[in-house]
């Protein structure tokens, strides 16, 4: 079986994907506020979640979810429902994060964000849909159709990748600037309105 890898049709998928994926929406503002208000190491772990939870849904999309989401209204507002109500738990952490504390690099990591990545990654909707209008009208590996869905998978997934390990170093920049502690509590509190601003855009 004979098939040939159309490399322009590979960039513009890149392309695309880097412009639909990449500005800031719900999973990438709440990235950007974890690796502020939570530091590095917890950064990491939210991003590492976020990741696997991005390729679960490439991967669902790419096997024809984002129709099934169509077909079954109920299952769209079941993942809405999740989405929501962990960017909202996030947020509420990042508000109510204490600042002027420098953790100790032996404190014990605290749980629960690397979940939070995954599930980020997995229940929102528009993901799904994102990667379908992507995947969809795309051909990238041609005579073979299987081949065609992995390396559209593997591109998308790769392209989030590096996008998103650049918000999180934005993130981790934006928490190591020197700033008086009621301007850091500011921040927290404009960085989790933007995850509910996020969250409130989910639903629409």
């Amino acid at each position: 079986m004979t098939f040939f890898v159309d490399t322009l049709a590979v960039g513009t998928f890149a392309f695309a994907t880097l412009g639909l994926l990449g500005s800031p929406g719900p999973a990438i503002a709440a990235l950007v506020a974890v690796a502020r208000a939570q530091g590095f190491r917890l950064g990491v772990r939210f991003y590492l979640g976020l990741q696997i939870g991005v390729a679960i849904a490439a991967a669902l999309s790419a096997l024809g979810l984002a129709s099934l989401l169509v077909a079954v209204p109920e299952a769209r507002l079941v993942m809405t429902v999740i989405a929501i109500a962990y960017l909202l738990y996030i947020a509420f952490k990042i508000a109510t994060a204490p600042v002027g504390e420098v953790q100790p690099e032996d404190a014990p990591p605290k749980r629960g964000f690397f979940l939070a990545g995954i599930v980020v990654g997995v229940v929102n909707p528009k993901a799904y849909f994102a990667f379908a209008s992507l995947m969809v009208p795309s051909t990238l590996v041609i005579g073979a159709p299987y081949t065609d869905t992995f390396v559209k998978w593997a591109v998308a997934v790769l392209v989030v990748m590096a996008v998103d390990i650049v918000w999180l170093c934005v993130g981790v920049a934006l928490g190591r600037a020197s700033l008086p502690a009621k301007w850091e509590k500011r921040l927290n509190i404009v960085l989790a309105l933007m995850i509910v601003a996020a969250a409130a855009v989910t639903v629409l």
